[in-house]
């Protein structure tokens, strides 16, 4: 449980509070369970930083939406003794163990201090040597001609390229047994954060007990790894042996085999769920416009008409990392984030009490005609020569001191598998819209077809 912490200076005691939304509670409470297009719902009704009363106060604190720049820089950006996770996190680390992402700011750093040095952009190169190939392998199983789902092939060769580049292990052939039980899981959690009144941890139904054999089983494919890393010296496994060398640099603590295993969970949802669906969603675009996937094609072609694509090669795909980009702006994988208040603070100009959940609309923000020209419209080029949208209001790997530790080997891993697959293959789209559901992250919530053809 946060402590919460009393005693705000008296500019902020004296500021107004959050404006309460204007919606009637039902639909409030339908907009925070659409965890992508809520918070523009709630943006709309009662502006860009907006309060909600759910339910009494002893029951459920009181919801503060932000979805400007500047009032999600008031969240993001601030020490972790001033805000920290919620009970979004607190379900996370009962269920499925405690990782990186789900800590609270005093077990968070130390794991981080002891993480950080793993996933420098630098160190993340050194983990790149299956990550195209990954992609080259599954590209050759596609028939010429024949018609693919985008979500599907994208998870498959994540999971591949995971495996095989950083966890020692080909994943790939256990698709089933890790994207079935992560969905259950999180879907859990998600139902779990999003209910008003919720029954007790202890309390057996059916969904906790289906959730707890998920998570049990997403352990033991963790365990797996660390154990047979652990037993043979020579596996190949860079991103687990360095978790295995690392230390906290002011203790001298190593993580234990637990925490390894606890924050490889927390990896495989990062660098497989979203990163598929980052792909997919990018693949699926280039295959509805011609134009942009014949630049694509051009850039790498290139940079490297043939042989597997590395590290050395990113710089000079400026367009395909831009595509990516874009890509993360319209679906990105995190379409709200988080925090708790643990003193009163100042959110925008507004007081927002201690103990208050504070919603950052990720989703909303990207997507704002205040700040985007033609928001909706797939438009690479807002990120080539130059050009980079103010810090606050682009958003795919949050910002602030619990930013994604991952933002490097994902980009890396997607840019290698975007360039890989258009230089092998012609994408053409055969499904018109890319639907999107937000279990927890946001993923495909049907098939998303192309046909395919090889060059």
């Amino acid at each position: 449980m946060t402590t919460l912490r009393t005693g705000a200076t008296p500019e902020v005691r004296s500021l107004p509070p959050a404006p309460l939304n204007p919606l009637p509670r039902r639909e409030q409470i339908r907009a925070l369970r659409r965890f992508h297009t809520g918070c523009e719902t709630l943006r709309n009704a009662g502006g860009p930083v907006t309060r909600l009363q759910l339910a009494p106060r002893w029951l459920m604190p009181p919801v503060v939406v932000a979805t400007s720049p500047g009032a999600v820089h008031d969240v993001l950006s601030r020490h972790g003794t001033l805000v920290d996770k919620t009970v979004v996190h607190a379900e996370m680390r009962h269920l499925m163990g405690r990782n990186l992402f789900d800590l609270q700011h005093e077990d968070w750093t130390p794991r981080r201090r002891a993480l950080q040095p793993v996933f420098t952009k630098k160190r993340v190169e050194e983990f790149s040597g299956h990550m195209a190939a990954a992609a080259e392998s599954v590209t050759d199983s596609w028939a010429d001609g024949a018609e693919i789902d985008l979500d599907t092939e994208s998870r498959r060769l994540t999971l591949r390229a995971l495996g095989r580049a950083v966890l020692g292990v080909d994943l790939a052939e256990q698709a089933s047994s890790i994207g079935a039980p992560m969905q259950i899981a999180l879907s859990h959690i998600a139902d779990r954060t999003g209910a008003p009144v919720k029954p007790p941890r202890w309390f057996p139904t059916p969904a906790r007990h289906r959730a707890r054999a998920a998570a049990a089983e997403l352990q033991r494919i963790a365990d797996r790894i660390v154990r047979a890393c652990r037993a043979d010296a020579g596996r190949d496994a860079p991103l687990v042996r360095a978790m295995m060398a690392a230390v906290d640099p002011q203790t001298g603590a190593p993580l234990t085999d637990r925490e390894i295993a606890d924050d490889l969970i927390a990896f495989l949802i990062a660098g497989h769920d979203t990163t598929a669906t980052t792909l997919a969603y990018a693949l699926w675009q280039l295959g509805r416009r011609p134009d942009l996937h014949e630049r694509v094609l051009a850039e790498v072609v290139a940079v490297r008409e043939r042989g597997s694509l590395g590290p050395a090669d990113v710089p000079a795909l400026g367009y395909t990392v831009a595509v990516l980009h874009e890509a993360l702006r319209l679906c990105p994988p995190a379409p709200a984030t988080s925090r708790e208040a643990v003193c009163d603070i100042d959110v925008g100009g507004h007081l927002v009490e201690a103990g208050s959940m504070l919603v950052v609309g990720i989703y909303a923000l990207h997507r704002d005609p205040q700040l985007w020209a033609d928001p909706l419209t797939f438009d690479p080029d807002r990120f080539t020569g130059g050009k980079r949208p103010d810090r606050w209001q682009y958003l795919p790997f949050g910002a602030g001191p619990r930013s994604c530790i991952g933002d490097h080997f994902a980009m890396l891993e997607a840019t290698l598998a975007l360039a890989t697959i258009v230089r092998t293959v012609e994408i053409v789209s055969t499904t018109a819209e890319f639907p999107v559901e937000v279990p927890f992250t946001a993923v495909a919530a049907a098939p998303v077809t192309a046909r395919v053809r090889h060059r």
